[in-house]
């Protein structure tokens, strides 16, 4: 790397990202967002897309509600790690006389009786390290994205938040009056702390945690331990497995685009959106990123939600999203309660491209259901009843790729016959031809290949622009966007094709910004973009890698790891002239296009080992 590449790296690792430095632990069913003081500044109750009764990230500059944290005083430095490959997080504060507490923050999880157990808990255990620390705990959890404050009832040894649909109970061993009056206290011993649902703990609290920590670290170093990662990147790839996991809702298996709703692309841009939900657009490339890194019991989970998906509903008129549980509504309205990230409004709750039109969402389903039948490892196999349902999806694609919709990236003011709805709609009978050959099946096998090539003949006559030279965005139109860096990904174009190369060149001259890339440029319902959309910029390292230009991908992998933040995560945006992050977070795409581009760059483990790397 050049001293130009070496000085941003540097500069981007010295940058503090004082907002969005957030680590984040959970079990799957509940996942909490927690700030470089440990502060619980986001947890969704009783699921992740629940009510947030920590909503603090929210809450404009100086909530007053909505978190829960420890306040150390005289606090002069804190610090802060990951246990491990596990999602327990340890916080270390230190005052200016020298003591010092260590905060660990979990979520329960862990095999029990054949079974994982996982309940929607948050465990917090405070340990005096040195000195004579003195805290205070403050723990203020609302109801109804904070239109709601609690009743607070003290018992015995637990406090109840009582809200309008659920409580929760805080049990602890700590002095109750100093947590129920929030009073500073000396701490002279450790703390043990659980936040949940309304039920009684009749064990030692600290030996139940004790066994929680294990256990729970136990099973977490059991799933790292049997991850494929590359021999390069190896960190970078394991917390963003962990990233995956975590937004994975296992009583269902759908996969939520990010933990969190309505931080915005940009500052003050209005592109506040809900993203907890399950984008059906992300499903094949979620499958194969959970596929390349061994995690065979999650990817089969979440096929298993699309099936089910499949089975519930009308094949022909799949909606572009869906919320975790398939029957929640998912209706969009604003919160005003919240002021939003930095008092950036609105918060809006559910998502309304659930009501647009997205043609591509049809050839995803089908791309990502084709695991079933070709992955070997899979207890339950595609068979003819599967294959069935994923036929009418096919036609379903076959018959709307080419139709006019809002595209990939979701646009609310316009429609068009995108390219990228059509090359996926491709895709999709593409793999139902390979789907019919694998059973057997050889004239539904060539009534896929014949539909597929069909729909290829119009792409390849209206996506490509001779005056340009290069495919663009909408069928017989002038611009371009990211997605057309996917077309080798997908299968449609070698990348040796000279229509991708020139495309890529063109892409290349409007669409990067150093070393991010740009979805689009051209103004839409909100103006003109302003953040680079993170995975668009893995898209294009993997273009680079697929091209033959190696080293420039490095180079530009290299920034784009820098640019996490100190917990190893990415949102969905980044400013390009700042490397600021902006966006939902930890953003499912972005955690996906940094394990494909990390294990496609990567040397081999024999080329590693053999030149002593």
């Amino acid at each position: 790397m050049n001293v130009a590449g070496k000085t941003a790296l540097a500069a981007m690792a010295a940058r503090k990202q004082a907002d969005l430095d957030l680590a984040a632990i959970g079990n799957c069913i509940v996942a909490s967002l927690i700030d470089r003081r440990a502060r619980h500044v986001w947890y969704c109750h009783p699921r992740l897309d629940g009510d947030p009764v920590f909503s603090a990230l929210l809450n404009g500059e100086a909530p007053e509600a909505g978190f829960w944290d420890v306040e150390l005083q005289g606090l002069v430095e804190s610090r802060q790690h990951y246990v491990g490959n596990a999602a327990i997080l340890v916080t270390h504060l230190t005052d200016g006389d020298g003591s010092e507490i260590r905060i660990t923050d979990f979520a329960p999880r862990f095999k029990h009786y054949g079974r994982i157990f996982r309940p929607a808990q948050l465990v917090r255990r405070i340990e005096p390290i040195r000195g004579t620390p003195v805290i205070r705990v403050r723990t203020r959890p609302h109801f109804r994205y904070g239109a709601a404050m609690p009743q607070k009832v003290p018992g015995s040894n637990s406090i109840r938040y009582v809200g309008p649909d659920f409580v929760l109970r805080l049990t602890t061993d700590a002095p109750l009056a100093y947590i129920v009056d929030e009073s500073a206290f000396a701490l002279q011993a450790p703390v043990t702390m659980i936040l949940g649902s309304d039920e009684v703990i009749a064990d030692s609290l600290p030996t139940l945690v004790r066994h929680y920590y294990e256990e729970t670290l136990g099973y977490w170093q059991d799933w790292a331990r049997y991850l494929n990662v590359p021999f390069e990147w190896q960190g970078p790839v394991l917390r963003a497995a962990m990233a995956l996991k975590l937004c994975a809702y296992e009583e269902t298996g759908a996969v939520v685009a990010a933990l969190t709703t309505s931080i915005p692309e940009a500052a003050n841009s209005g592109r506040n959106w809900d993203y907890r939900f399950c984008w059906l657009r992300d499903a094949y490339f979620v499958v194969r990123a959970f596929n390349r890194l061994g995690a065979t019991k999650t990817m089969e989970d979440f096929i298993g939600y699309i099936a089910n998906l499949l089975a519930l509903e009308p094949t022909a008129s799949l909606k572009p999203l869906y919320p975790i549980v398939p029957s929640t509504p998912v209706e969009e309205v604003t919160m005003p309660h919240l002021a939003g990230y930095r008092g950036m409004g609105p918060v809006r709750v559910g998502n309304a491209a659930a009501l647009q039109t997205q043609n591509d969402s049809y050839g995803s389903v089908i791309m990502a259901a084709a695991q079933m039948f070709f992955d070997e490892r899979l207890p339950k196999r595609g068979d003819a009843v599967l294959f069935e349902r994923l036929e009418k999806v096919g036609a379903a694609a076959a018959g709307l790729g080419l139709k006019p919709d809002a595209g990939p990236w979701e646009f609310r003011g316009r429609q068009a016959i995108h390219s990228y709805s059509a090359v996926t709609s491709w895709a999709g009978c593409y793999h139902l031809a390979h789907i019919a050959a694998r059973l057997g099946f050889a004239e539904k096998a060539e009534h896929w290949r014949v539909t597929a090539d069909n729909l290829r003949l119009q792409i390849f006559e209206h996506a490509w622009n001779s005056k340009l030279n290069c495919f663009v965005s909408a069928f017989d139109g002038d611009e371009v966007d990211a997605s057309l860096l996917l077309w080798p990904e997908l299968g449609f174009v070698a990348p040796t094709d000279p229509r991708f190369l020139s495309t890529l060149a063109v892409i290349e001259k409007h669409l990067r910004r150093g070393h991010h890339m740009m979805r689009y440029i051209a103004p839409d319902d909100f103006g003109a973009p302003e953040s680079a959309f993170t995975v668009c910029s893995f898209w294009y390292v993997n273009a680079l890698g697929t091209v033959g230009r190696k080293e420039e991908a490095r180079e530009i992998l290299e920034t784009l790891l820098a640019s996490r933040n100190q917990s190893g995560f990415l949102s969905e945006d980044i400013a390009p002239a700042t490397g600021e992050l902006w966006g939902n977070m930890p953003q499912t795409y972005s955690m996906v296009g940094l394990i494909g581009a990390c294990m496609r760059l990567s040397k081999s483990w024999e080329e590693g080992f053999w030149n002593g790397s």
